[in-house]
């Protein structure tokens, strides 16, 4: 096992010597972090059964923290103005997108019950802003589209979990449905999250300008003390039967409005150990769980997932947008652009016991390689596809028509947020 983390360890320093390099590129880390934990399975070098628990810790952690710090950086009084888009594609988008996939997914899996094909689709509908990096933190893409992708990838894993977990129970027939309050788990799961979250993050901001005021503390100790207060509004909310993964990004939400900027460690871990965190997950991932999805990866299975990456979320993601002011261009953009990453994994290993191992195994597979695919096909094509849609806007923006709009609706502009965005970004 030695020789195996000397490995990962001199290929992590190599590669960050090409990091920036390699960003310019349609490799994503992401990409060569899976292909480098499946090399390494080959090897012998890891025992797989301890793998497979490191796996989700780390997994779990890197979530947490990812949400946690994604959502410090968006700007909540702006959000409130402009947050239809975010809103509609996490309230209609995602329900729509579990129907839609059921109905997808169901010619495939004749002998399964509705329940286990409603869980597959439910698994597959989170999505994952750090496979698409490239995208949320590209300049060339108008603000308003990036903040609705990190808004909508931040809330809807949380917002899906509680139909997981009721698919799943009903799959398994381990409990009787008629005698659990569904309601009521959802409920509390959808409010005692957030709740949960804005406590922890609006009074760990205020203890932290307190602290800072004063003298009290310094750079390195502010960034211990934000990550602990992401692991505590994760536990605080999972304790009394909230959603944790909704109360780590609420928390984010709420401590980085309230510090604005003076936590200067939100956005320099989000660059170094940020980035590390995923790496360690999606290796473990290649290393752990990607061979043997592979290895049943069928054609039935293959169609499932590229409906879901091509036809489910692009389709529920159109349909959630009419009648916004997003245009068709925009609303396809959002509909590609949902990475399947470390959420569809997390929680497909989190039902995998408590069903049938016929059903389980083949819906870990299926997530799994969804997770990989989606790996390839979003991070092929972030780059190119951030540089075409930003210049489409470009391009709208520089015409006639556009800039007399742009010129009237400025001083609204300016009211909602002092004019810092364009009109490809109000749009």
């Amino acid at each position: 096992m030695t020789a195996g983390l000397l490995i990962i360890t001199a290929f992590t320093a190599a590669f960050c010597m090409l990091a920036k390099r390699m960003s310019r590129t349609m490799i994503t880390a992401p990409m060569i972090f899976l292909a480098l934990g499946w090399v390494l399975s080959e090897t012998g070098l890891f025992p797989q059964a301890e793998m497979r628990e490191t796996l989700h810790l780390v997994a779990e952690v890197a979530l947490i923290v990812v949400l946690f710090l994604d959502a410090a950086q968006i700007d909540l009084r702006v959000l409130r103005v402009r947050h239809v888009w975010p809103v509609r594609m996490l309230a209609i988008g995602l329900p729509l997108m579990i129907v839609i996939g059921t109905l997808a997914a169901f010619p495939f899996l004749p002998p399964w019950p509705l329940a286990a094909v409603a869980l597959v689709a439910a698994i597959l509908a989170p999505t994952d802003a750090a496979l698409g990096q490239v995208v949320v933190t590209n300049p060339i893409v108008p603000v308003r589209v990036r903040r609705a992708l990190t808004v909508e990838s931040g809330l809807n894993d949380g917002l899906a979990l509680p139909a997981i977990l009721l698919f799943a129970s009903i799959a398994a027939e381990a409990i009787d449905a008629g005698q659990t309050n569904w309601f009521l788990f959802g409920a509390k799961q959808l409010v005692l999250g957030p709740l949960i979250g804005i406590v922890f993050g609006s009074v760990g901001g205020r203890v932290l300008l307190f602290a800072k005021d004063r003298n009290l503390t310094s750079n390195s100790f502010e960034g211990v003390g934000a990550l602990a207060l992401a692991g505590a509004a994760y536990l605080g909310a999972t304790e009394i039967g909230g959603n944790g993964f909704i109360a780590a990004f609420v928390a984010g939400l709420f401590f980085g409005n309230v510090v604005k900027g003076r936590c200067a460690f939100i956005y320099e871990f989000t660059e170094s150990e940020g980035q590390l965190l995923t790496w360690a997950a999606f290796l473990l991932l290649g290393l752990v769980l990607v061979p043997d999805a592979i290895t049943h990866l069928t054609l039935d299975s293959l169609a499932i997932i590229l409906l879901s990456l091509f036809v489910v979320r692009p389709l529920a993601i159109w349909l959630s947008l009419i009648g916004t002011d997003a245009s068709s261009t925009t609303r396809l953009f959002f509909g590609w652009f949902g990475p399947r990453g470390l959420a569809t994994a997390l929680f497909s290993l989190l039902i995998v016991e408590q069903i049938a191992p016929e059903i389980g195994d083949q819906i870990l597979g299926l997530a799994v390689n969804a997770v990989w695919i989606s790996a390839v096909l979003h991070g092929l094509s972030a780059a190119p596809a951030a540089r075409w849609y930003g210049a489409r806007m470009a391009k709208m923006d520089s015409r006639p028509e556009m800039m007399a709009i742009h010129a009237s609706a400025k001083p609204l502009a300016t009211r909602w947020n002092d004019g810092s965005e364009s009109e490809s970004e109000r749009r």
